[in-house]
């Protein structure tokens, strides 16, 4: 069926008229690597991975000088394994844009997972910051459904964005209200780039209530070397769970990284990130270094070594997010991750 889907767009697609199709686009990325992943236990195999691979439809329509209406379609491909998805899993939506900034309702990361975006030197790689930012039940990295979200225009630099998602679920016949308030200011200018969010999430039947705020920044020392920093803490309420639970949840993330181009394709990066839970004995810490070399423009290859340092009873690794190689890490074990991948943008 879901196959039968795709075929419809795509054909319907090709149907329209030309002067249709003028401003529709279909771009997409294939994003595969091959790694090691090592739990530091029983878990110690050669993988083939799929990393946030996707295809998509975006347009822009002008209406007037100073109105424009634009849409996407999003969906992810999993290159290698049965893609068991419906369509526009991923960022999906429909809206209006202008002087006034612009308005979009669908399916999208929320402006507190977008601001990562400044620090996020290792991301859909293994290494990606939400390894450890992005830990159970209080994990705010979402792309989430039903929201609403406006983006203030370009005021020198600055721009801020506020999304409300209105969460309607059923849950055992009744109808379930989880409301997230998602904001963030932003600023892109010369060489600084940041990005300050905050994040709240009405408690549900399964996960609870969330708070976070996060910070992430790029300074730009030279034409060559790039320093970042991030800093994220997590408040985790949850009278369904013991205090034990809520304070493994409740943490404070941060770390430093940098990038430098040792020649006009080819650039080595490393990033430290640590993760200080309330409760004992649950802290991580990871480690990544890796070198990218742009073939050209829409295609790049890379390699990374990365490694998470657990406390005794923490579980994390380097390689959770946002890829289909994704096995569970050992309690209290350092578990390791090297990797060789090619990405392709188009």
């Amino acid at each position: 069926m879901k196959k039968k889907l795709l075929a419809i767009v795509i054909g319907a697609a090709a149907a329209m008229p030309v002067a249709a199709m003028a401003d529709v686009t279909v771009y997409g990325r294939a994003h595969v690597s091959i790694d090691h992943l090592d739990d530091g236990a029983d878990y110690s195999e050669v993988n083939l991975s799929s990393n946030s691979s996707r295809l998509g439809f975006k347009g822009n329509h002008d209406i007037s000088p100073n109105l424009n209406a634009f849409f996407q379609i999003e969906q992810q491909i999993n290159f290698g394994t049965d893609n068991d998805e419906t369509l526009a899993t991923r960022d999906t939506f429909v809206g209006l844009g202008g002087n006034f900034g612009s308005v979009r309702a669908g399916r999208f990361d929320s402006p507190f997972k977008a601001a990562r975006g400044p620090a996020n030197l290792f991301g859909d790689q293994v290494g990606d910051m939400r390894n450890l930012t992005r830990v159970g039940d209080a994990r705010f990295d979402e792309r989430y459904d039903n929201t609403i979200e406006y983006t203030t225009p370009d005021m020198s630099g600055f721009f801020a964005k506020l999304g409300y998602s209105l969460h309607e679920t059923t849950v055992a016949g009744d109808n379930v209200d989880t409301d997230t308030l998602s904001m963030s200011l932003n600023y892109v200018g010369g060489p600084i780039e940041a990005a300050l969010a905050y994040e709240t999430a009405e408690e549900d039947t399964g996960r609870g209530e969330r708070d976070g705020v996060r910070f992430a920044g790029a300074y730009k020392v030279t034409d060559a070397l790039k320093a970042v920093g991030f800093y994220q803490t997590v408040d985790y309420e949850n009278e369904n769970v013991t205090q034990a639970a809520r304070d493994r949840l409740t943490a404070d993330t941060f770390g430093l990284g940098a990038e430098l181009k040792v020649a006009s394709a080819t650039a080595i990066k490393g990033m430290w990130l640590t993760r200080e839970a309330d409760a004992s004995d649950f802290d991580s810490t990871m480690w990544v270094v890796g070198v990218e070399h742009k073939l050209d423009k829409a295609v790049r290859v890379y390699a990374n070594y990365a490694m998470v340092d657990n406390d005794e009873l923490a579980v994390l690794t380097p390689w959770r997010q946002a890829r289909t190689a994704d096995p569970a890490g050992a309690a209290g074990e350092d578990a390791t991750g090297l990797t060789v991948g090619l990405r392709y943008d188009f």
